[in-house]
């Protein structure tokens, strides 16, 4: 940072004032830091380096660092000077917060594309952490010293070679590890050379639509399904359609073929997001024959199939038919640590080369030492065993929440597809409430849930209800926060009733408790 430079924007802010040159700097180096721009743990400037380039006494630079650490600003030891932990002002953070939380409100698309223009706005992305954010591992639980271990590990092995750019479809060791993790965990029928390393499932999927798809073309969406598959289609430029999903998973119609034949089918089949459904088998073989007829591909996004709580594992369906149109999915988010990024695409042996080349064209690949550590992760059998425990873990965690949710709100809502992945639906039974409201009213108290209607892809999808994701929240924590949810359920549902009555007063005894 060209301190200097940033120092005389402050300066002229205070040009009005005669202060003394040592008075003008703590001020300018305050205002620098409690704003946010001199961020917390910044280094700053050697006194004496900075004296020389401000063209001021040593002293006076000093006595603006000894002000700033008297009042908290800053800490200092022998390395030399940091910006505090908690210097910067609530102010700032607040502005940040405050625009996450208002991602619906009007956005100026001035400029834009209409790719651009046609985003959805995004719904909690300020919200990361805590009950109920769906999709977060129990970061707590992973074997970070084991981790750091194979990483370091990897990086004393690596050659000068490997800090070029690397092979840009991925390191071949942790292609090969996942080909053979796949064909033992999931029934995936494929070879190393099938598998191309991306940055996370969101990045295989952009991958999967530029490869696959011209702009016009048809795609259906799961109707409520993901997010992130929307904006991919969007921004590919790609028609989208709608195909409702019931409780055994997306459910196209004959007249859907036949009136809207698709050329890129997207689903979730193992644990359909947001709902929870698991495709029955019945269904995934009718989608592959009639996917086949069409000339369509499939694209099996399996972003939690690890995490099977009841019932017999299910292999993919990329494996239930020989050379079955379906591109498969995986990521490494769910299982490990979202802050990875690391996913990958599985593609038909046909479409391998024509995959490699436009890799080779679009894609500068790197991070070696991550992917050979997570080679070895795989090889040594430390994932399989993460995994295990993760899936005892996270079924303790679902049983709870189930509990308490049957308890506290079974009269107003159903929970549905618990029986798999890391996040249950809540269905509510009175399809007149309004989930949206519910969601930000849950979120004053704590409660951060995803209306299952703000996951609409194609004109409405007749689901109302919340998304809960269990996987980071400790059992114990579960009916507390279930109370909390339910008050605001059922205060919602009790003010539904007195607005059919044509009585709106409120009723204290559902008053929302902190």
């Amino acid at each position: 940072m060209d301190l200097a430079r940033l120092l005389a924007t402050y300066a002229d802010q205070h040009r009005h004032r005669a202060w003394p040159r040592q008075r003008l700097l703590h001020e300018c180096l305050r205002t620098a830091i409690r704003d946010g721009t001199l961020a917390a743990g910044t280094r700053l400037a050697a006194s004496r380096a900075l004296a020389e380039e401000l063209h001021v006494a040593r002293n006076t630079v000093l006595y603006a660092y000894e002000q700033l650490a008297s009042e908290g600003f800053v800490t200092t030891d022998r390395r030399g000077t940091t910006v505090a932990t908690m210097a910067t002002m609530a102010a700032p953070q607040a502005a940040i917060t405050t625009a996450n939380s208002g991602a619906s409100a009007a956005i100026s698309t001035t400029g834009l594309s209409h790719r651009a223009r046609n985003l959805r706005p995004l719904y909690g992305t300020a919200q990361r952490m805590g009950a109920f954010v769906p999709g977060v591992p129990a970061l707590d639980q992973f074997p970070t010293a084991s981790w750091r271990r194979l990483v370091d590990r990897a990086w004393r092995t690596l050659t000068p070679a490997q800090l070029n750019y690397g092979d840009p479809c991925g390191e071949a060791e942790l292609r090969a590890a996942i080909a053979d993790h796949l064909r033992a965990a999931r029934g995936v029928v494929c070879e190393a050379g099938q598998v191309f390393i991306t940055d996370g499932a969101q990045s295989g999927l952009d991958l999967c639509l530029r490869a696959l798809a011209d702009a016009g073309d048809t795609i259906w969406l799961e109707n409520p399904g993901y997010g992130g598959a929307l904006a991919s289609a969007r921004g590919a430029g790609l028609a989208v359609t709608g195909i409702d999903v019931d409780d055994d998973g997306i459910a196209p119609t004959a007249n859907d073929w036949l009136l809207r034949p698709p050329r890129l089918v997207y689903t979730t089949p193992s644990h359909q997001y947001p709902v929870g459904s698991v495709l029955s088998l019945r269904r995934r073989l009718a989608l592959i024959d009639a996917a086949r007829v069409a000339g369509a591909l499939i694209i099996e996004d399996d972003y939690d199939s690890e995490f099977r709580h009841d019932g017999a594992p299910l292999s993919a369906m990329q494996g239930l038919a020989p050379d079955a149109p379906v591109v498969y999915l995986g990521t490494f988010s769910k299982t490990m640590f979202p802050g990875l990024r690391i996913g990958f695409v599985v593609v038909p042996r046909a479409l391998a080369p024509a995959f490699a080349a436009m890799r080779a064209q679009s894609h500068a690949s790197g991070r070696a030492a991550d992917q050979l550590a997570l080679a070895e992760f795989l090889r040594s059998g430390q994932f399989a065993l993460h995994v295990r425990r993760m899936r005892r873990l996270y079924r303790q965690r679902r049983d709870a929440l189930v509990v308490a949710l049957e308890q506290h709100m079974g009269a107003v809502a159903t929970v549905h597809g618990a029986s798999a992945g890391m996040h249950l639906s809540l269905c509510l039974r009175d399809q007149d409430l309004d989930d949206t409201v519910i969601s930000t009213q849950a979120l004053a108290h704590g409660v951060v849930v995803n209306a299952l209607s703000r996951h609409d892809t194609h004109g409405g999808s007749g689901w109302k209800g919340l998304m809960l994701g269990y996987a980071q929240v400790p059992a114990e924590e579960m009916e507390d926060l279930v109370r909390r949810l339910a008050a605001v359920v059922h205060l919602a549902a009790y003010n539904r009733r007195q607005q059919r009555r044509g009585d709106t007063g409120p009723r204290s005894r559902f008053a929302v408790v902190a």
